[in-house]
């Protein structure tokens, strides 16, 4: 970005001004021009940094720098990192935990539907939170809430941590 239209307007401003004082005015307006250039393009400088760090609080978690090339600011935007693909967490074989039931006579063929889903945040928070302890992605784990509220709380964690799940379960791998 260019500052030198914006510090020859300043010089200009300062010049039109000192016009008004008079001959002392407008000799002493031209002495201080060349000094305050500096002044100016530093005070501007800053006025852009504190800008985009407001402009970054926005963004984040990307963000936007003002770096100085030679007398002028130059912007550089890292954008967000974008989102990675949804992948589908296997679970663990559980032994000795008991199978899901069936998906129920009128479920679809697995198509997906998507909706917008707004929570307060501290459900969020919450949702977050027992997702991340099952290692489950949050979509996973309501989609597992949801199934359970509907079949009546029968379903059971494919943990073998559910409601119904009587049993201690073994996780693990299996070759």
């Amino acid at each position: 970005m260019d500052l030198t239209p914006y510090v020859d307007n300043l010089r200009h401003e300062l010049a039109v001004a000192a016009d008004a004082g008079g001959d002392d005015a407008r000799a002493l307006a031209e002495r201080l021009t060349a000094p305050l250039e500096s002044a100016a393009r530093l005070t501007l400088l800053n006025a852009l940094s504190a800008a985009m760090g407001e402009v970054t609080r926005e963004l984040a978690p990307g963000s936007v720098d003002v770096r100085l090339r030679g007398l002028d600011p130059e912007f550089v935007v890292t954008p967000p990192p974008a989102p990675e693909p949804f992948r589908e967490v296997r679970e663990p074989v559980a032994a000795a935990a008991p199978a899901s039931p069936p998906p129920p006579a009128d479920a679809d063929d697995g198509a997906m539907a998507r909706i917008n889903f707004r929570l307060p945040a501290h459900l969020k928070a919450r949702a977050e939170d027992a997702a991340a302890a099952e290692g489950l992605s949050v979509n996973a784990w309501l989609v597992r809430a949801v199934s359970t509220a509907l079949d009546g709380g029968a379903r059971t964690s494919p943990r073998g941590r559910g409601k119904d799940s009587g049993s201690r379960g073994f996780t693990g791998w299996v070759r």
